[in-house]
């Protein structure tokens, strides 16, 4: 199928409306557009870089948590949750109510791709493993009703408050085993010969096209698209957030996937994601860069601590994962004194290491703002 001739489907007449019937994608891709080429190049490129980048970084494991953090909390902005990256890192007791339940769907959501990138371990890519996933993502939050794990069973729609007057209406549940199973064939088809990015840019649109679930379907969709990068070894560690971009580009995002639709233009959204490769990647590389710079420089002040060095590197190591703390939670994970705990905190203030954000006189909470910057 070339690119440049794609036709994206049909409607099919249903009861009193008419569902989209895309068109299968387990075939071989190719087109004419120098664009797609040369983004290609420079995607391929720069993910090849960030991965680099996972591969040699020492402690990367520490770093690798706020990365899906971010993953996880644009992401779940899209859909649109109206929870920040300082309140997705702190317990849920401490959030406003009325925001309890966007961070416990940025929990899920972490604890989902999690879970997932486990199971890819040892099993390949696949329709079972999404459903898990989904089970994941939709325990306890809002949606919890809308058959957590499972494929839908009945008709849905995007936009609208019903069938008719819904902006687009997905293919018809009886037509999901088909489009599910020729998806993911293409992930697997080792006798065609499509670069892994054109596949996965063909995979998210076709999957959020197919919304094969009640719920969540856009969070999974995006999911999607780092499973297959890291089933596939273009990452060694989830470390490419292609949320953030998306989100800031959500407009646009939308667009893209309309567009291939309503015109056929499957060229338009390549290019799009391709784009968002290039540009997250390079963040990326620069975001490990900086933190590289950064652990330097706090490792050189801790050096002038004396005897507290060592418990203060324990600390710093603890950071990275859990750029926000309290007193408490210092004491209780380097098996200090609250008198001893409250000591080395001091010191990573008076340093600029920590900086206090509540401005409470008890149950104060210190966050390590140049790191949780840079993400």
């Amino acid at each position: 199928m070339k690119i440049e001739n794609f036709n994206s489907g049909q409607y099919k007449p249903q009861y009193q409306y008419k569902s989209f019937m895309p068109v299968l994608v387990n075939q071989s891709w190719n087109w004419d557009s120098p664009q797609i080429n040369t983004l290609l190049e420079q995607a391929s490129k720069a993910l090849a870089e960030l991965n680099a980048f996972s591969l040699i970084v020492p402690d990367i494991d520490l770093f690798i948590r706020m990365h899906i953090v971010k993953e996880a909390n644009q992401s779940s902005r899209i859909e649109g949750t109206q929870i920040h990256m300082d309140e997705v890192l702190v317990k849920k007791e401490s959030i406003v109510p009325e925001k309890r339940d966007d961070w416990q769907e940025v929990q899920n959501y972490i604890q989902a791709l999690n879970e997932a990138l486990d199971e890819l371990e040892q099993l390949p890519l696949s329709m079972r493993l999404l459903k898990q996933t989904h089970a994941t993502l939709m325990s306890g939050v809002r949606g919890e009703h809308k058959s957590p794990g499972e494929f839908r069973t009945s008709q849905n729609w995007i936009g609208g408050t019903n069938l008719q007057t819904a902006v687009f209406i997905p293919p018809h549940q009886s037509d999901l085993a088909e489009l599910l199973s020729d998806l993911e064939k293409f992930w697997h088809n080792e006798e065609i010969f499509v670069p892994h990015l054109i596949r996965i840019a063909i995979s998210h649109y076709q999957f959020e096209t197919i919304h094969p679930f009640l719920d969540g379907n856009g969070r999974i969709g995006r999911l999607l698209i780092t499973l297959y990068m890291f089933s596939n070894g273009l990452l060694h560690k989830p470390s490419l957030y292609l949320s953030d971009f998306l989100e800031q580009h959500r407009g646009d995002y939308y667009d893209a996937l309309t567009t291939v639709r309503k015109s056929h233009d499957l060229e338009h959204w390549i290019k799009f994601f391709l784009t968002a490769v290039l540009e997250t990647a390079t963040k990326g590389k620069e975001t490990f860069q900086n933190i590289l710079q950064l652990r330097q420089d706090c490792e050189a002040q801790i050096i002038t601590l004396g005897r507290r060095a060592e418990n203060a590197r324990k600390l710093l190591l603890q950071l990275y994962q859990q750029p926000i703390m309290s007193i408490k939670q210092v004491s209780a994970l380097l098996e200090l004194t609250p008198r001893a705990a409250t000591a080395l905190v001091n010191e990573f203030v008076k340093m600029g290491i920590l900086v206090e954000k509540t401005g409470y006189k008890r149950n104060k909470e210190f966050v390590f703002e140049q790191y949780l910057k840079l993400f």
